[in-house]
């Protein structure tokens, strides 16, 4: 338990402060006021000021904020110091500095997981390296590290035999004896055909990862193309979604907890690489045209300089009000569909046990 709050205060302290981080460092560079930079929120710890700038430790470490001077239109005296004092293009930078820090992080961590531990590869042996939440393994008992011995009474050596077993019993009960802790034992699960709709059944396992070095170069090729990577990905998930007219899977508060408690328990490397995938979902998610988000910003902006129209503050009243009810209306989807896998998982878990007792 106390490692899981480590965990999940670490991982959003780190990624959320750097991101402010990155407006803090161009506000400076650009000249811009800044008149309080803290790490976490709430009541204040620690507090140093220097020159016009308040440095602070908050009591709440999940991660902080900046406040440039003028940043409220309403409240712009017109100081030449102020943000709405600046040319468009230099608050677009500010904006834009956020997401890139997001992506620094994960770039490092992508590579430094990849230099120091090598280039993951899927384990050929029928050794389970992870479980997908609610699919039939989970809620079966199985857990990472079992390794499967046979499928209906036939023994499997690697693991691509045992998926070829499992793959054509689709939607149909197998039984499966696995090796944990030096004893066997067996249990009976109804496969699933493929999510993509493929003609295949499944249960919800994925292979233990091995690891193979890398040079230098490479691991740095590798650890961009992996944040371009997973930005390609939510895009072309996005894009299906839209086009299916499906809803979004998407993870809110609860399931992004629940995902780093397990990664702190399942390796330093999965931990990090997990950071990353975060940062790199947070610098994603904030360059979208939201209002209120980065990415809003940066729209508005753009739109300030090719107009050549300064924003007043009745448009970013307006924008901002908007953007407040897509923000909440997205969190409470987000945390609605955290809520639904939770009770889905447990639900399946007790009628497996009771065919399991049958």
């Amino acid at each position: 338990m106390i490692i899981s709050i480590i965990a999940v205060l670490f991982t959003f302290g780190l990624v959320i402060f750097l991101h402010e981080l990155g407006h803090f460092i161009v506000c400076k560079l650009s000249g811009i006021k800044v008149e309080a930079f803290s790490f976490g929120f709430g009541p204040e710890l620690y507090g140093r000021t220097s020159g016009p700038t308040r440095y602070s430790l908050r009591a709440i470490p999940l991660g902080g904020y900046v406040k440039p001077a003028g940043e409220n239109i309403d409240e712009v005296s017109g100081a030449p110091d102020e943000y709405f004092s600046k040319p468009w293009y230099t608050r677009l930078g500010v904006v834009a500095a956020g997401p890139v820090m997001n992506y620094l992080l994960a770039f490092t961590l992508f590579s430094g997981v990849i230099l120091f531990v090598g280039e993951p590869a899927p384990s050929n042996d029928p050794v389970i390296g992870d479980l997908t939440q609610g699919y039939p393994a989970e809620t079966a008992g199985l857990k990472p590290g079992d390794r499967v011995l046979k499928v209906d009474g036939a023994g499997v050596a690697t693991w691509a035999d045992m998926a070829g077993r499992i793959s054509g019993k689709m939607e149909k009960e197998i039984s499966v004896t696995y090796a944990r802790a030096g004893a066997e034992a067996s249990v009976k699960l109804k496969t699933r055909r493929a999510p993509e709709g493929a003609e295949r059944g499944v249960i919800g396992i994925s292979p233990a990862i091995v690891y193979n070095r890398v040079p230098m170069l490479k691991g740095l090729h590798m650890g961009l193309h992996q944040c371009w990577y997973w930005t390609a990905f939510t895009v072309k998930t996005l894009a299906s979604n839209f086009k299916k007219r499906e809803k979004p899977d998407l993870a809110g508060p609860i399931g992004i907890v629940n995902i780093v408690s397990k990664a702190a328990h399942t390796g330093a490397a999965d931990f990090f690489f997990l950071i990353g995938l975060i940062s790199v979902a947070v610098g994603f998610f904030n360059l979208l045209p939201i209002p209120l988000l980065d990415g809003g910003h940066a729209v508005l902006y753009l739109v300030e300089g090719i107009s050549r129209r300064k924003l007043n503050a009745k448009v970013m009243q307006y924008v901002n009000g908007v953007g407040m009810a897509v923000l909440m209306s997205i969190l409470l989807f987000a945390t609605y569909s955290d809520i639904m896998r939770l009770v889905s998982s447990r639900a399946a878990k007790k009628a497996d046990a009771a065919a399991q007792e049958k």
